[in-house]
């Protein structure tokens, strides 16, 4: 049985040390109840799919850092390129692909190729080593240690139960102070 997007975002607020955390869709609504940190920062623009290449740029500018995207199916399918980019350009960043199956906050609709994309095999063909699979809380919370840590990329896929009636997620500060925040504590000026 998959596990609930938010025991799967628990698992992280756990394992996440010091690394940035970029959430997307429905973890922006979940997110800040597990932390509020100045390197949170809710990526929710009117686009979807652009998470995992502010991720490896943030990656690449504070590689002692690191980054982890929380990024959904629907987002990963519309941007599968970035997987061939973030292959070519290795950084220590953490991409966890939240699987559900569903387009949760538009209405629940299948995601295209639902229960039959196979986001880990498509990584590993774009030239990244280090990918997971995690399909229940129990094998999440004996290997986000080790997926979490140690030289990037790694995508993990998070099977997680669907939600469906979900209202689309807020996010918890606006774009300008978020930004200031994490400007702030990687002490860039943005």
């Amino acid at each position: 049985m998959p596990m609930s997007h938010q025991e799967a975002l628990q698992v992280l607020a756990a394992h996440r040390g010091n690394h940035i955390v970029i959430t997307t869709m429905t973890s922006v609504g979940l997110w800040p109840s597990l932390s509020d940190t100045p390197l949170d920062f809710a990526y929710f623009p009117s686009t979807m799919g652009g998470a995992p290449s502010l991720g490896l740029g943030l990656a690449l500018a504070q590689p002692e850092r690191g980054v982890i995207v929380v990024n959904g199916d629907g987002c990963m399918l519309m941007n599968l390129g970035s997987l061939a980019t973030i292959a070519a350009h290795p950084a220590n960043l953490y991409l966890l692909i939240i699987d559900n199956g569903l387009y949760e906050v538009t209405g629940g609709q299948p995601t295209a190729g639902a229960e039959c994309v196979d986001f880990t095999g498509l990584a590993s063909a774009a030239g990244i080593e280090r990918v997971y699979v995690f399909d229940d809380l129990a094998a999440w919370k004996a290997g986000a240690g080790e997926a979490l840590t140690g030289p990037g990329p790694v995508v993990a896929v998070l099977r997680v139960e669907g939600r469906l009636g979900q209202k689309t997620p807020r996010p918890p500060r606006p774009m300008a102070e978020q930004l200031n925040r994490l400007g702030h504590a990687l002490e860039v000026s943005v």
